[in-house]
């Protein structure tokens, strides 16, 4: 027994780690990054279906309509809610919004950029603007990697301590090449003048596509091993088998070279019988064999990255890529998609917003208001569930009406079954006909 435990010991002192608490480092056995750098994360949202598919996606939900800035919770349009409505219109403020939210998923946060017609420079902290409304001239939106810190808040007594005290602006960080606009914008710009748009509203918060990173590379390898595959299957290249009595004097006099140039001339009429010219291809004294590679369905091993990658941005597999044989998302998959934006309705985006308006309000770009953000529900049902509901709560009256025990009177009103259907009651309309 003794000898058998030293055996051991000898054993594990040539393989250090291998018996007691092994460890493997995954991100080199995978080949996966171990640290993710923002032109990563950029790079795979523009050249990646995946990812491209569920940032999109998940914004369209998000902005699946506008917010609406209400002075009261009644949904009558005052002229100050009129005038904002109007502006924000002009300016395209709530597209510029959703695109710096996009942005923020890709790179963990984004800039907006609020441009104000002070007569400041963009590093001076904002004032006063002349011209309400007038007074907001643009709203940019600029990626995390154009928008860093230059400098920090280190005064402990300051309100503002540990802060962001002035971004850099740098148009030119990821230009694209196929940007052909003149020279490239870099300017200092304050805090006040930029909104950070993130999960938690600063710029430490993490990309949503980083969960998922290891998964898009994943499927990127099962793809383009299968691509690569089927390609070198119908183009490989033959091989050519000697026979032991070919003389290579022969095969060159026949091909009109000499014995020293055969390989060659071999190489030309075999890449020109591969381009598909109609040339024969001379096997004198040869054998022509193509080595074909066994590919196993790639299915199976696509979909686990796939599902991975879903669930890490809280998307439903069918809402991400759809499904093979065109049936639609179920009903729950399209429910807990919708709550899911929802959320991120509530969590970052309406946060952000009121974040904007109180600067508005301190800028003179709209008056101080206990301002009401209002946004329709993504869970509420759609037309045809409405009117099914409808239709349901009328049949439960006529049941009602016809059973004895029901005493003759229906479960519903007619207003509250014009209510489900979002029509207004009957007495209203006959007041506004009135």
């Amino acid at each position: 027994m003794q000898n058998l435990m030293n055996s051991v010991r000898r054993v594990e002192n040539l393989f250090p780690g291998w018996f007691q608490d092994a460890k493997h480092d995954h991100y080199a056995d995978y080949g996966w990054p171990k640290d993710l750098t923002f032109q990563q994360l950029y790079s795979a949202y523009h050249r990646n279906g995946l990812a491209r598919s569920a940032v999109d996606k998940t914004i369209l939900k998000t902005w699946e309509s506008s917010p609406e800035i209400w002075e009261s919770e009644k949904p009558a349009e005052s002229d100050a809610e009129s005038d904002i409505r109007q502006r924000f219109d002009d300016l395209n403020l709530w597209r510029a919004l959703a695109e710096a939210d996009r942005r923020s998923i890709v790179g963990g946060y984004a800039g907006a950029i609020l441009r104000y017609g002070d007569n400041q420079p963009f590093s001076a902290p904002v004032q006063r603007v002349p011209g309400g409304l007038d007074g907001l001239v643009e709203v940019v939106p600029v990626w995390a990697g154009q928008m860093t810190v230059s400098l920090w808040n280190t005064d402990q007594a300051s309100m503002d301590y540990g802060k962001p005290a002035m971004f850099t602006f740098n148009e030119a960080a990821i230009r694209s090449q196929y940007d052909t606009s003149g020279q490239p914008r870099m300017f200092d710009v304050h805090p006040d003048r930029v909104l950070i748009w993130s999960a938690d509203g600063t710029i430490h918060a993490r990309s949503a596509l980083e969960p998922g990173y290891n998964d898009l590379i994943d499927a990127e390898k099962i793809k383009g091993a299968g691509g690569e595959g089927f390609w070198k299957n119908a183009k490989a290249a033959p091989v050519l088998e000697m026979d032991k009595e070919a003389r290579l004097a022969d095969m060159a006099r026949s091909m009109g070279v000499s014995e020293a140039e055969i390989a060659d001339a071999m190489n030309d009429q075999v890449g020109d019988w591969q381009r598909g010219f109609d040339r024969l291809l001379m096997l004198q004294g040869m054998t022509a064999k193509t080595l074909s590679i066994t590919l196993p369905s790639p299915e199976h091993f696509f979909a686990a990255p796939i599902q991975s990658f879903a669930a890490s941005m809280m998307i439903p597999q069918k809402i991400l890529i759809g499904n093979q044989t065109g049936e639609r998302a179920s009903t729950e998959d399209q429910d807990d998609w919708a709550r899911v934006n929802m959320a991120r309705r509530s969590s970052v985006c309406l946060p952000l917003i009121r974040d904007m308006l109180r600067r508005f309000e301190a800028a003179g770009i709209i008056p101080e208001r206990d301002w009401h953000i209002e946004w329709d529900d993504l869970t509420d049902s759609g037309p045809a569930e409405k009117m099914d509901r409808a239709v349901k709560m009328s049949g439960i009256n006529a049941q009602s009406i016809s059973d004895p025990l029901g005493g003759g009177r229906g479960v519903f009103t007619a207003d509250e079954i014009r209510a489900a259907v979002d029509m207004e009651p009957l007495d209203a309309i006959e007041e506004i006909e009135e």
